[in-house]
């Protein structure tokens, strides 16, 4: 049972929290000491540097060896459940939409494991509820938030190139109207060249690819958990010189991402219902289900259902305004 002392460890772990979101929406609503455009620069040092660090600096930290790998299997199978329902819904429904799905798939699957995760957690199970949660908060860093990097890269990516090939062709029509050519030949080779550039999936993948490449949250967790086996293997730790220098920068990341959302409720209530639903019941639903089909049990599985109803991700939201997909809905959840 719950006792007060630990009710209270949770209001610790999670005033903080907000008192950086209220000082960030008064500072921009009342104060007019930032504006939107300073809010967006904050997210960027976050988005490349403050939350690189942050993912570098708890993963290398962890144990891979001692980890529960059928609760882990469980995590998976219940995304692979959200990404079925999320495709059968794109293709059916006339709402569907490759954007929507990114943004359905996130507030489905993303939780704020570490921040909010890690002292509910441990006030209701202990060490055990910890556990847990620190290993989903890893395998999501590594794994899920890494996937939802490359799916929001490439819809950046594809956008471009469309608008780049659409202006392209529109500046040859215009130059050939300008010099009145007429030559009925020379239109069709025009023709032709146009229907040749539109970008192939090869093409698309390969600049997705080099944007990655040069994005630090693609490989800061793949970095943190090779640096984890092998100190977990040989039993070495991180030198003090660089474990102060990456948790100096990382220590910053939550304050200065929650800082810069700005707004408290920042979209309309139909959408607000539709990520709450969303966040704390399809969440939730789907992990039930794939944790029963892998056999978890007890407080085992109480903990996966629990940590599956947390709140939005915050890591989410800041790819989410970085790439402009949504983030006044996944802000609110």
């Amino acid at each position: 049972m719950i006792g007060l002392e630990d009710v209270y460890k949770v209001i610790v772990a999670m005033v903080p929290l907000y008192v950086a979101l209220i000082l960030g929406y008064c500072s921009v609503k009342w104060w007019r000491l930032f504006s939107p455009d300073h809010c967006d620069a904050v997210n960027r040092l976050v988005c490349y540097f403050t939350l690189p660090l942050f993912n570098f600096d708890f993963t290398a930290h962890s144990d891979p060896f001692r980890w529960n790998y059928r609760f882990l299997a469980a995590d998976a199978l219940s995304k692979v459940i959200i990404v079925v329902v999320i495709a059968l819904w794109a293709k059916c429904s006339t709402k569907g939409s490759y954007c929507w799905s990114i943004t359905s798939f996130s507030l489905s699957t993303l939780t704020s494991s570490l921040v909010v995760g890690v002292p509910l957690l441990g006030a209701m199970y202990g060490p055990l509820g910890v556990d847990l949660v620190v290993q989903s908060s890893i395998t999501q860093a590594i794994i899920w938030l890494t996937v939802l990097l490359f799916v929001l890269e490439f819809c950046r990516s594809r956008t471009d190139i469309s608008v780049m090939n659409y202006t392209i062709e529109a500046d040859a029509r215009l130059e050939k109207d300008l010099e009145g050519k007429t030559d009925d030949r020379n239109e069709v080779e025009d023709e032709n060249n146009i229907s040749k550039r539109p970008t192939s999936i090869w093409y698309l993948m390969k600049v997705v690819g080099l944007k990655l490449a040069y994005n630090p949250n693609s490989y800061s967790c793949i970095v943190g958990i090779a640096w984890a086996l092998i100190a977990s293997k040989f039993h070495i730790k991180m030198p003090s010189i660089i474990d102060g220098s990456v948790l100096l920068m990382s220590k910053a990341g939550t304050g200065t991402a929650m800082f810069s959302m700005e707004k408290l409720i920042a979209c309309g209530p139909s959408l607000t219902i539709f990520g709450m639903v969303l966040r704390f019941i399809a969440g939730p639903a789907a992990m039930a289900m794939g944790s029963i089909l892998v056999g978890l049990h007890g407080d085992v599985l109480r903990v996966a259902i629990i940590q599956a109803a947390l709140p939005q991700s915050i890591t989410s939201f800041i790819y989410a305004k970085e790439y402009g997909l949504h983030a006044d809905v996944l802000s609110t959840a």
